[in-house]
């Protein structure tokens, strides 16, 4: 990792993709080995506010009762909970058995997404929508137009997923943002530099207030598939390792979506049986989590008490978290490839215990 822990731009997932990038896989060399407890490595141009994974875990993410943040570890079963779980796992007529495994999504470079903090004196770059303009925000309401772009992302590796320097030619390629000043979130999605033209191109945009809980509107992509944020899903190694339990649920993929359920916005197939844009899975309480070690545990927990969101399609079961050079895949990916989809249950879809989320950030691009 070449700089110390930041902010947060994403840019997510269009209308139709189908392909999640990340999580690769490595030789394991244990079952539940303890993530290895490594110093951070020492961060660079802190003085010009911009933080590569900056440490986040004092901050509030989105309000407590933001959909992110609920507790479902009570929250009513849907009718169809065992029918969606057998889709994610494969089964049919002729493999009636068939069963599917978590994995990790992310881990050091390239796999996972990164995101980066900057200061509120960060300039604003200007960014062209190619293929979601009319659903993708310009800037944030009440600041001129433009993401706050970093020079590292365009110079350096690591700041956009995929791990090359100005995103490359494919790739889900978010790119997260966060101003800690104004706590405002933007994120992108397909994002590149066009040098040709000397500017930001990107296939969608959003920017979240982090204070608030406003929701894009019914129909709006955003830089996720789902409509929904991405920074606020991922699995972060400060949290696994930090004081307190993490309060949040994750962001996975399956191999097709139907429709789409609140918190989710939009949609991005028509899959018979699949399961629609924000289903929220939840760990089975009688699960046995505990000869993980901690921060496993603390992971884990999350998905029992918090779940999961799907927010994309990609492969089944696949669970988001960062880009993070601390991170070890040949831990990670025997730790979550023991846990399988039979492990979860499906919460009632559509549900909403408040009715939190239920705003739209007025003044956002194509409204």
């Amino acid at each position: 990792m070449l700089l110390g822990r930041a902010a947060t731009v994403i840019l997510g997932a269009s209308v139709g993709f189908l392909v999640s990038c990340g999580g690769g896989e490595r030789a394991p060399t244990s079952d539940r080995g303890a993530l290895p407890e490594v110093a951070a490595p020492a961060t660079e141009n802190q003085s010009a506010g911009v933080v590569l994974n900056e440490d986040f875990t004092a901050q509030q993410i989105f309000p407590a009762d933001n959909w992110w943040n609920l507790d479902v570890s009570v929250a009513p079963l849907d009718p169809n909970s065992q029918a969606i779980i057998d889709w994610i796992s494969g089964r049919t007529p002729q493999n009636p058995t068939a069963t599917q495994r978590l994995h990790p999504d992310f881990g050091p470079p390239p796999y996972g997404i990164p995101y980066v903090g900057v200061a509120g004196s960060q300039p604003l770059l200007p960014v062209t929508f190619v293929s979601y303009p009319s659903e993708s925000d310009p800037g944030a309401p009440g600041f001129p137009p433009g993401y706050p772009i970093p020079d590292e992302a365009r110079t350096l590796p690591n700041y956009i997923e995929g791990g090359v320097a100005g995103g490359g030619p494919s790739g889900d390629r978010h790119l997260l943002i966060i101003d800690r000043d104004n706590w405002l979130l933007f994120e992108t999605w397909a994002t590149r530099w066009n040098a040709t033209l000397s500017r930001w191109d990107a296939g969608s945009g959003a920017v979240w207030n982090l204070a608030t809980n406003d929701r894009r509107p019914d129909g709006w992509t955003s830089a996720d598939a789902a409509g929904l944020a991405v920074f606020p899903g991922l699995v972060k190694r400060d949290e696994a390792y930090g004081a307190g339990p993490i309060r949040h649920a994750f962001r996975f993929t399956t191999r097709d979506t139907d429709g789409y359920v609140w918190p989710a916005s939009h949609e991005a197939g028509s899959a018979a049986g699949a399961p629609p844009m924000g289903t929220r899975l939840r760990m089975k309480a009688s699960k046995n989590i505990s000869g993980y070690a901690p921060p496993l545990q603390k992971i884990f927990q999350a998905m029992k008490t918090y779940g999961l969101i799907l927010a994309d399609n990609g492969t089944d079961m696949y669970i988001q978290g960062t880009m993070d050079s601390l991170w070890d895949n040949d831990i990670l990916n025997p730790a979550f490839h023991g846990l399988y989809a039979d492990d979860f249950e499906v919460i009632e879809l559509g549900w909403n215990p408040a009715p939190t989320g239920v705003g739209e950030w007025e003044g956002l691009g194509g409204r």
